[in-house]
């Protein structure tokens, strides 16, 4: 598979996302920096699974829903997941690295987001591969990268999780969520 953006599948995007994130929850377990870089790493990695949450929930649980005969089970357990890992970043978005709960909640969030990856990546992902044609995958792709770049960059534990309502409010928060950012000067 290229690496370029344009001949990125779904399964791809998806797993070099898992990738990305673990080696962001490896440098935060590796204890080393000051609370500042810390904090710095949390608010990047809440970034990157709030985007890929926000993708996922767009494009690949409701192709998951149409292409396999239990679909609709395995989006709701992941949608399930999401939302407790959401919670879990709310909590741990305001605290700062020196507070004692920061490192109990970022385990917890570490811990839950290793256990989802290994459900999409041993059961959902290969699952899609299976039952979805290769330009399917390619579309979704694509889709994910988009939805990706428009999406929230803070948790919103509240806000809807399927479409059609987190097609048009995603885009809208993930704009003020990205102000907020430049405005607080918040690196992703």
């Amino acid at each position: 598979m290229s690496a370029t953006a344009d001949k990125q599948d779904l399964i791809s995007v998806i797993t070099a996302d898992h990738r990305h994130v673990e080696q962001v929850f490896t440098e935060l377990e590796s204890g080393r920096g000051d609370p500042q870089y810390r904090r710095d790493l949390a608010d990047h990695v809440i970034t990157e699974l709030v985007q890929h949450s926000v993708a996922e929930e767009q494009y690949m649980y409701p192709a998951a829903r149409k292409a396999l005969p239990n679909g609709d089970e395995i989006a709701d357990h992941e949608i399930a997941e999401h939302a407790e890992a959401e919670r879990v970043m709310k909590d741990l978005e305001g605290l700062d690295a020196t507070d004692p709960r920061f490192n109990d909640l970022l385990g917890k969030l570490i811990k839950d987001i290793r256990h989802h990856v290994k459900d999409e990546e041993t059961d959902l992902l290969p699952k899609l591969a299976a039952a979805c044609g290769p330009s399917e995958l390619q579309e979704l792709g694509q889709k994910v990268l988009r939805a990706k770049k428009m999406a929230p960059t803070r948790p919103h534990p509240g806000a809807p999780d399927r479409p059609p309502a987190n097609l048009i409010l995603g885009p809208g928060t993930g704009l003020i969520d990205r102000l907020r950012d430049a405005l607080s000067h918040r690196a992703h």
